[in-house]
């Protein structure tokens, strides 16, 4: 009977043994300290720059992490260098845009519009009649038109402007570029048909698009006065200038037979809203309009003559103004 009253107590007495000869894994290792009322004051200050040694250490490592992975950010960011898309994206949209040396710079200047009344009046009328002709017009022809069919016509008044931008390349002392859109121009009008197709592309052959307006620029009229015409849209007062250069080099307007280049002038206009239907929820979303497309532009254009002077081979965008010269049933000056 004593043996089973003694058995609990042998059994807690075991569990006993076992936990207190078990190792802690957590618990650091008990240090025995005796501080006499003498020393207290002497340790406190002993162990506190102690303890800030540690901080400064760790925070020393924590930054020279972060240095490191800085470094390394910037590494891969030099590596991968922005594409010909994303330098557009960001001269359309603001942000930096990549140099041939693979710095970065603002873009364009800030806009120079002393005349913003009379363009902001012009702008309205432009939107008025852009919502109620052109945009309706530019849906119907993308609902109507295949797709296949829609890029040969802008094929066809690419091609066309080819000789256009061939005497600007000439002019802006770029005759190897100038060799490329003669190449391009004889490939597609003969291989392409009309300039309807665009074997030259499929041959590797780059595509660059110039005007007179950059010209100038390239010349040394860097910033010029914003100025919004109307039907034309947005310009300079270069750009302007420009269009009396453009004019003689236009092939449609050569044509006599009036109603084949008003046709053709309106297939044109067409065209080209049709291609910037893309951008007009930003256009309908902004809270000042006016000043997204004047900035958007002028950030464009001065992107277009840098990219002229640096000649960094990226210039292959065929975008150069909302309406061209060539699309505008105008008198011909050129004769």
């Amino acid at each position: 009977m004593s043996l089973l009253r003694t058995l609990p107590l042998l059994v807690i007495i075991a569990l006993l043994a076992a936990c207190a000869g078990k190792p802690a894994r957590d618990a650091a290792p008990p240090v025995a300290t005796v501080v006499t009322p003498a020393d207290a004051p002497a340790t406190a200050e002993a162990t506190q720059p102690a303890a800030g040694a540690d901080v400064q250490s760790v925070a020393a490592d924590a930054g020279s992490d972060a240095v490191a992975q800085n470094d390394v950010a910037g590494t891969s960011s030099d590596e991968a260098a922005p594409t010909a898309a994303e330098d557009d994206f960001a001269a359309l949209y603001g942000g930096p845009v990549s140099s041939a040396n693979g710095d970065t710079d603002s873009g364009a200047p800030p806009a120079y519009d002393p005349w913003e009344k009379y363009n902001r009046g012009v702008h309205r009328f432009n939107n008025a009649v852009d919502r109620s002709v052109a945009r309706p017009l530019a849906t119907a022809y993308t609902r109507a038109v295949p797709q296949f069919a829609r890029t040969g016509v802008t094929n066809f008044f690419s091609n066309l402007r080819s000789p256009l931008t061939m005497v600007n390349q000439l002019l802006q002392g770029h005759a190897d570029d100038a060799w490329d859109t003669l190449g391009r121009f004889l490939m597609n009008s003969t291989f392409g048909i009309g300039g309807l197709f665009d074997p030259a592309s499929k041959a590797m052959v780059p595509k660059r698009s110039e005007d007179f307006g950059q010209t100038l620029g390239t010349w040394g009229w860097r910033q010029s006065r914003y100025v919004e015409l109307p039907f034309f849209g947005p310009r300079t007062v270069r750009d302007v200038l420009g269009l009396a250069g453009d004019i003689p080099l236009s092939p449609v307007r050569k044509i006599e037979m009036d109603k084949v280049r008003i046709g053709l002038q309106g297939l044109q206009l067409v065209d080209v809203r049709a291609q910037l239907l893309s951008i007009d929820s930003l256009r309908d979303s902004a809270v000042d309009e006016y000043s997204l497309t004047r900035d958007a532009w002028l950030q464009r254009r001065s992107y277009q003559i840098e990219k002229d002077l640096r000649r960094d081979g990226k210039h292959d965008d065929d975008s150069q103004s909302p309406i061209p010269v060539d699309a505008m049933p105008m008198p011909d000056w050129g004769n």
